[in-house]
């Protein structure tokens, strides 16, 4: 069953767009804040010879690099000031969520309020710099240890180009994260998420090109292989939407209550739980985690050890270890994650101090056991569909000798379709603000000529 809202939401005139000035202008921040992005992702950092390291990913993009270089919109194949994206701050919001829950301190700021949030905000801001500092310099060295086609990336390596390359990358993640910031409270929908999926989205229309070229010279997929895969994207698409969108409402009655000398109804309302509460952040910390020893190795360079270059080698891409144990992160950390971002003993004490009650179970304990049966069985549907969506694309890359695009499946897949239904809920929320703006004056005009 609809509510009003959404009945009201799926009849909107979207002639009222003309009207909503606001929207325009917030739409247009938006924009421009995302081309600013876009620029920055092909200023290169100093230093540094474009064409050597261009030749150096190419043999790199099936890996590390080209994981990195998908949510980064290309930035790190032209090894930009944005090589390192918004990704060290995901992190950092990841690692404080998960701090908030084991560390009593942290919870209790976690519950003061705003005052609380901005100071968690800010732990993750210092963690994010701590993080992209990291990154950072592993980075620098590895440049500094590679070559490409025959000549080197680095131009003067030293302790001087090491410097201007972490205050660099170090800059750009924390411009990044204040453009997101801004366009969170002056534009649609939430910053951070628009710039991963704008870089995303960017390097859509290369990688269709790249594959019709490989069905048109017949190099990797046929004309025929490229019909399946298209098939198989739409209907990816249509299959996340489906789940991303799903919940189960849990009917919570309120029982009758006394208002003045009137004996008031008792209300019914629902209590809706998504089946994936946790959105892509399994994925993300998943994948993040299995690249750690790429980066130890690209950091060493080529003196790694022997056991590093081994661990490397087994843990790559589409190689059976990297999906098995790919999997098992993704659903670990779906059910961990969850039970961070949805406390079922809050909600059953919430429920109990605002007199509602799910029929059958006692407020309290009782309840609290009843939404954790519930939860787990969504949480392991959850992480099923999760893991099926991310290793999709490293089996058919394996299949099909990685000439499959990334953006079959995978986490880049979830985060376009769920910041594509977010902004859009967003856009949608205006709208309906300006039609309830608009009929409230016409009725004030009403009242004021009668």
């Amino acid at each position: 069953m609809t509510s009003a809202a959404e009945q009201f939401a799926s009849n909107i005139n979207f002639s009222s767009f003309a009207k909503a000035e606001e929207l325009k202008k917030r739409l247009l921040f938006t924009l421009g804040a995302l081309i600013v992005y876009r620029l920055g992702t092909f200023v290169p950092i100093p230093g540094i010879n474009p064409e050597a390291f261009a030749q150096g990913f190419q043999s790199q993009q099936d890996g590390l690099l080209g994981t990195l270089n998908i949510f980064a919109g290309g930035a790190v194949e032209r090894m930009a000031i944005f090589a390192l994206n918004i990704m060290p701050y995901i992190s950092a919001s990841i690692i404080m969520q998960l701090m908030s829950a084991v560390i009593p301190s942290l919870e209790q700021i976690k519950k003061e309020g705003e005052q609380g949030r901005r100071q968690i905000n800010q732990y993750t801001r210092y963690l994010t710099v701590f993080l992209a500092t990291m990154q950072g310099y592993f980075i620098a060295v590895s440049l500094q240890s590679n070559a490409g086609g025959g000549l080197p990336v680095v131009d003067n390596p030293g302790p001087f180009f090491l410097l201007t390359t972490v205050v660099t990358l170090v800059g750009g993640v924390m411009f990044l994260l204040w453009l997101g910031e801004q366009i969170t409270a002056r534009g649609v929908g939430n910053g951070v998420s628009l710039i991963i999926f704008a870089g995303i989205v960017a390097e859509l229309p290369r990688a269709i090109a790249g594959l019709l070229d490989q069905g048109r010279t017949g190099a990797g997929v046929g004309g025929g292989a490229i019909l399946v895969i298209a098939a198989l994207a739409l209907a990816l698409i249509a299959f996340v939407v489906f789940m991303e969108r799903s919940q189960r409402r849990v009917l919570v009655q309120y029982p009758r209550r006394q208002v003045g000398q009137r004996m008031t109804q008792g209300e019914k309302s629902h209590l809706p739980l998504k089946l994936n509460v946790s959105g892509v952040i399994p994925p993300i910390f998943a994948s993040s985690l299995l690249l750690l020893p790429a980066t130890a190795a690209g950091a060493v360079g080529d003196g790694s050890p022997q056991w590093l270059q081994d661990l490397t080698f087994l843990f790559a891409p589409q190689r059976p270890a990297y999906i098995a144990l790919y999997a098992f992160l993704i659903i670990g950390f779906t059910f961990v994650y969850t039970s961070v971002v949805f406390n079922v003993e809050d909600v059953a004490d919430n429920l109990k101090k605002y007199g509602g009650f799910i029929q059958g179970y006692r407020p309290g304990a009782r309840t609290a056991e009843y939404l954790d049966y519930v939860l787990t069985r969504l949480t392991f549907v959850g992480a099923m569909y999760l893991t099926f969506v991310c290793i999709l694309p490293e089996i058919l890359k394996a299949g099909y000798q990685q000439s499959i695009p990334v953006y079959i499946g995978g986490t880049s897949l979830l985060i376009v379709v769920s910041v594509t239904l977010d902004t859009v809920s967003q856009i949608q929320g205006h709208l309906v603000a300006q039609q309830y703006e608009s009929l409230i004056k016409k009725s004030k005009l009403r009242g004021g000529r009668r």
